[in-house]
C-alpha cells in the first residue's frame, strides 16, 4: 500500500503497470536481455582488448627514440626521369651503421620531465655473433640499465631459469637460443661484433618472451658491455619510453619529434595493423550497443502506445476530473523510466552471471582463464543510466499522445 503523500503520478503509473502485468513483464524481459547483451559484449571486448595490448606491450616500450637514418645525397642535381647513370650519378641508399643518438643525456632529461612520460631507459642494440664451440648464431644484443629497463619490460617475470642479474660479464638469453647453442645457466658464450671486438660472457638467466623468434635472437647485457662491443663509448642507439596513456603514445611521439628532432616511433605506429583491429573492435562494440538500445527503445515505445490506446477511456475520465496534461505526460514518462530502470537492473545481473559463466567455461589448455575479465562498476552504472534514459526517451511520443487526448473524445472511445 502506497503512503498517502506519494505523488499522484507515481500512483497512476504503478497502477497502469500492475494492470498490464503481462506487457510489463515482457518489456522488462526485453530490456533485461538488451542490457545483458550490452554488458556482456562490452566487458568481453574490453577484456579481450586489454589482454591483446598487455601481450603486445609486455615485450616492448610504448615509444622508442632512434637516431636519424643516413641518407645518400648526390654531389650534383639529378634530373627526374633522365638517364643520370651516364654521368656517374647513380645514387644508392647507404648501409645503416650503428650510431648513437646525439646528446642523448640531455634529450632523456627533457623527455623525462614531461608529465605524460613515466620511464625513460637508454639502450645500445646491435647485431653480433654468439659462438659456443662449433655452433654460432647471429643475435640481437641489447645493452640496458636493468633498474630502468625492467620497469618497461619486466624480464624478471619472464625468467624461466637462473636470475635477472646483469653485471659486466653477464648475459640473458632466450629459451630457443639456449636450446640451439646447447647452453644453460652458468655456461659461457663468446660474443663478437662486426668491428672485431669480442667478449666472453656468462649466461646468468634464460627467459621466455612468449615469441619463438624473439627467444631465438634477443639477448640482454649490461649497457656498458654493449657500448664496448658495438664501439659506442658513452653512446646509445635508442631511448625506450613508457607513457601513462598507451592510446596517446602516437600523439606524444609526434610531440617529442617536434621538440627534439629525434625519430620517435610509438607502439601504435609499429603495430599499425594490430591497432586498426582494436579500433575495429571498438567500432563494432559501439554499433552493437546502438542497435540494442534502439531495439529496446522501440519495444518500450510500442508497449506504451498500446497502453495509451487501451487506457484512453481512463485517461479521458482523469482529464474530466481535472487532471492536467502535464500530469498525464509525467505518468507515461514515469512508466517508460521505470520499465527501463527495472529492465536494466535485471539485465545487469544477467550480464554479470553470463560473464562469470564465461570465465568458468572459457579456459586455456592448461586450465587457466582464456583471458581475465574485469567487472567494472562504471560499465554497470552506464548500462543502468542508458536503459533508464532510453525508456524515458521512448516514452515521449506515447506520453504526448496521451496528454493531448480530449476528455470527451477519449471517454466516448
Amino acid at each position: 500500500m502506497l503512503n498517502r503523500w506519494t505523488p499522484f503520478e507515481w500512483i497512476i503509473a504503478l497502477r497502469f503497470m500492475r494492470e498490464g502485468r503481462m506487457q510489463t513483464a515482457f518489456i522488462i524481459s526485453g530490456v533485461a536481455i538488451g542490457v545483458a547483451v550490452i554488458v556482456f559484449m562490452s566487458a568481453l571486448l574490453s577484456g579481450l582488448q586489454s589482454n591483446f595490448i598487455r601481450r603486445v606491450l609486455s615485450a616492448q616500450a610504448h615509444i622508442q627514440l632512434l637516431p636519424p637514418k643516413e641518407v645518400a645525397r648526390p654531389q650534383r642535381d639529378v634530373e627526374p626521369g633522365a638517364d643520370n647513370s651516364v654521368y656517374g650519378t647513380i645514387v644508392q641508399p647507404p648501409l645503416q651503421r650503428v650510431r648513437s643518438i646525439d646528446q642523448w643525456q640531455a634529450i632523456a632529461r627533457h623527455i623525462g620531465a614531461m608529465s605524460q612520460v613515466v620511464v625513460v631507459s637508454p639502450e645500445a642494440a646491435g647485431s653480433v655473433l654468439a659462438v659456443r664451440g662449433s655452433a654460432s648464431r647471429a643475435i640481437t644484443m641489447i645493452g640496458i640499465e636493468p633498474t630502468q629497463y625492467f620497469r618497461i619490460v619486466d624480464i624478471r617475470d619472464k625468467i624461466v631459469r637462473g636470475t635477472d642479474r646483469l653485471n659486466a660479464a653477464d648475459i640473458l638469453i632466450g629459451t630457443e637460443l639456449a636450446s640451439d647453442l646447447g647452453v644453460d645457466v652458468g655456461d659461457k658464450l663468446r660474443i663478437s661484433s662486426a668491428l672485431g671486438a669480442s667478449n666472453t660472457l656468462s649466461v646468468t638467466g634464460i627467459f621466455d618472451l612468449g615469441n619463438k623468434g624473439a627467444n631465438q635472437r634477443t639477448t640482454f647485457v649490461a649497457l656498458h658491455t654493449a657500448q664496448s662491443l658495438l664501439g659506442l663509448p658513452g653512446g646509445v642507439t635508442g631511448l625506450d619510453l613508457t607513457v601513462r596513456d598507451v592510446y596517446a603514445a602516437e600523439r606524444i611521439a609526434q610531440r617529442i619529434t617536434a621538440a627534439t628532432g629525434v625519430q620517435a616511433d610509438s607502439w601504435i605506429k609499429t603495430n599499425a595493423q594490430f591497432f586498426t583491429a582494436i579500433n575495429a573492435q571498438q567500432t563494432s562494440n559501439t554499433v552493437i550497443r546502438f542497435f540494442v538500445a534502439l531495439s529496446v527503445a522501440f519495444g518500450i515505445a510500442s508497449v506504451l502506445v498500446v497502453s495509451v490506446v487501451q487506457r484512453s477511456r481512463e485517461i479521458g475520465i482523469l482529464r474530466a476530473m481535472g487532471i492536467s496534461q502535464g500530469q498525464i505526460l509525467r505518468v507515461f514518462l514515469l512508466q517508460g523510466g521505470l520499465l527501463g530502470m527495472l529492465g536494466s537492473i535485471a539485465g545487469a545481473a544477467l550480464g554479470a552471471f553470463a560473464l562469470i559463466l564465461w570465465q568458468q567455461l572459457a579456459r586455456n589448455a592448461d586450465g587457466t582463464p582464456l583471458f581475465p575479465l574485469s567487472f567494472e562498476p562504471v560499465l554497470f552504472i552506464a548500462a543502468l543510466v542508458l536503459a533508464t534514459l532510453t525508456g524515458l526517451g521512448a516514452a515521449v511520443a506515447p506520453a504526448l499522445r496521451a496528454a493531448r487526448l480530449e476528455p470527451v473524445v477519449a471517454i466516448r472511445g
